[in-house]
């Protein structure tokens, strides 16, 4: 049976009590894709867009979403977070965004890693709209987890 830890006995949404789990050290690695037009793929590879370093942009916008997951997700937990990569993988038909994430704390940062690739695929796609309307933002999943009580999870 599977045990819903946001529900509480009656049904309603909750924040998960962590103030008794220890503190053990947490990483999280996500990843996601956009699928983009050959035309835009080459103006942001070569740095050539109207909007500057389209990269650089969307990885610090990658590593601000980590930092903010609770202000977006209603029932993460604020982590202070030890390190937030956010890198980039050029692919013949689009951008392959990963996020890694640690912490030494009471809860994973699972959510963190995929919010950074999220927002980070969400900043090119409006870096570069203007050249391609037809950009697909995609499979994005989490990668690997480890640390805590539920064990380590590989992809």
């Amino acid at each position: 049976m599977t045990i819903l830890t946001h529900i509480d006995e009656t049904g309603a949404a909750r924040m998960v009590d962590i103030s008794g789990k220890p503190n053990t050290a947490r990483k999280a690695a996500a990843e996601g894709r956009i699928s983009i037009s050959s035309d835009a793929l080459t103006a942001i590879k070569d740095g050539i867009t109207k909007k500057g370093d389209v990269i650089a942009v969307a990885r610090i916008a990658g590593i601000m979403a980590a930092k903010r997951t609770s202000d977006l997700i209603p029932l993460c937990h604020p982590l202070a977070l030890s390190s937030v990569t956010v890198d980039f993988a050029f692919e013949p038909t689009g951008i392959r965004a990963t996020a890694n994430v640690t912490t030494t704390g009471p809860t994973g940062v699972e959510m963190e890693a995929l919010t950074a690739v999220s927002v980070a695929l969400l900043t090119l796609y409006d870096m570069a709209k203007a050249m391609d309307r037809a950009m697909r933002i995609g499979d994005i999943r989490l990668l690997e987890k480890s640390g805590g009580r539920s064990g380590d999870y590989q992809a």
